[in-house]
């Protein structure tokens, strides 16, 4: 074999070697109990919005405090604190995905991201033929 091929097969696999290594902390979408079995490290947790509970935002008394209720998919409800604003139409959303920590019974996140129904979902494509 020749100097060359040894030179790029031991690149190739340090190539590969810092690939997996950058990508290798790829995270799932975790419940509230998981992520309370573990305070205080980072997790990914979907779920709904919890309808009839309470949201509370005042932006006059902290513009950057928002509380809310978020039921997993295991069907666990529990409240979210977002230290940050409001996200215009939280409530249309289908699913959310908060990226955060748990402390106590309170899941602390930093990113929102909101799931939205498609605008296209229930319209219609109306055909026409030419005579």
């Amino acid at each position: 074999m020749k100097k060359s091929h040894i030179v790029l097969l031991v690149l190739v696999a340090a190539a590969v070697t810092i690939i997996v290594s950058m990508f290798g902390d790829f995270s799932t979408y975790e419940t509230f109990a998981s992520a309370a079995q573990d305070q205080g490290k980072q997790y990914h947790v979907i779920g709904e919005l919890a309808k009839g509970k309470s949201m509370e935002y005042d932006p006059l008394k902290d513009p950057n405090h928002f509380s809310f209720f978020v039921q997993d998919k295991s069907g666990k409800v529990n409240q979210v604190v977002f230290k940050g604003a409001k996200p215009t139409d939280i409530e249309k959303s289908e699913q959310i995905v908060m990226t955060g920590y748990m402390q106590g019974e309170v899941f602390h996140c930093s990113k929102i991201q909101m799931k939205c129904p498609s605008k296209y979902e229930n319209d219609q494509v109306a055909v026409a033929n030419q005579g």
